[in-house]
């Protein structure tokens, strides 16, 4: 496999108060790396987890802006957003949950609001299980 690069996809809106906390769409987004790992950046938080923990991911849409734009965790469950957008994005089931980015709890998925979601949706799917 050779590294997939998905960068987020920012709403012009929420642009600057992203990148006033470090949040760049240059470098920042989800990368299948060829070492086997999935890393999600997001200005200084980073998400790492190896390709075989990952279980699968679903395109998910329409967020309220509140919930969904920055560094968020769920008040449902234990579920991590990594948020640009209040468009779309994937939501990453992990099969062991990862170690906390934020918050006192480990994650067991992370929403990404990536330009290309049906890409990095297949990309996951293509994954060897």
């Amino acid at each position: 496999m050779t590294d997939a690069f998905f960068p987020y996809a920012f709403d012009r809106r929420f642009k600057p108060f992203l990148q006033a906390f470090g949040v760049r769409p240059d470098r920042d987004g989800v990368r299948l790396m060829d070492n086997g790992d999935l890393v999600a950046s997001f200005g200084r938080l980073r998400l790492t987890t190896p390709l075989s923990n990952v279980e699968g991911a679903h395109i998910t849409e329409r967020y309220a802006w509140f919930k969904a734009v920055g560094a968020r965790l769920s008040f449902v469950d234990d579920g991590l957003t990594f948020g640009t957008n209040t468009e779309r994005g994937v939501c990453i089931h992990f099969g062991e949950r990862v170690a906390a980015v934020i918050g006192p709890r480990r994650h067991s998925a992370l929403t990404v609001t990536v330009e290309d979601c049906e890409g990095l949706v297949s990309a996951i799917e293509q994954l060897p299980r």
